[in-house]
């Protein structure tokens, strides 16, 4: 059986199942790293805050013979040191038995197609620091290390 092409498409609601499956996948990775995050992310959290009135994030997927592979999901932001705008990458995820074939380099190179076409100058992301996997791969496509900032979090109080 002949293998068809990967394709890069915008993601939907009907991906909503394959993409809670994968971010499964991802926590439980990342998880086996020693990120001890309480992870939430789900088809419910992808449905609930990617689609309606007021979007939260957008994002794309990566499909290999008919199934969906990988995802990457974004949202715009603005850099005010730089004055220009940015594309935040959020969460990109290729499942394993799939990659080294070219998914999470598409789904980057669409990102930045998409944040161009926003008006982005830059592409930003965190990678969890025990990730050297990922960590390698960004520096194989050509991203470098953002050094003397450290990220902040701060929880909102809900009552």
């Amino acid at each position: 059986m002949t293998q068809r092409p990967l394709i890069i498409r915008q993601a939907t609601s009907d991906d909503a199942d394959r993409v809670g499956e994968l971010a499964k996948q991802f926590a439980n990775y990342l998880r086996s790293l020693g990120d001890t995050a309480d992870f939430k992310f789900d088809k419910a959290a992808y449905l609930r805050d990617g689609f309606g009135s007021r979007p939260a994030f957008s994002g794309v997927v990566a499909e290999m013979d008919a199934k969906v592979i990988g995802y990457l999901l974004y949202h715009s932001g603005y850099d005010t040191d730089r004055g220009e705008r940015l594309l935040y990458v959020v969460d990109l995820y290729v499942e394993e038995r799939f990659r080294g074939r070219g998914a999470g380099r598409a789904l980057m190179e669409e990102a930045a197609v998409i944040g161009k076409r926003e008006g982005a100058s830059a592409l930003i992301w965190t990678v969890y620091f025990a990730n050297l996997d990922a960590s390698e791969f960004y520096r194989r496509i050509g991203a470098r290390h953002v050094k003397g900032l450290d990220i902040m979090y701060l929880e909102i109080d809900s009552q």
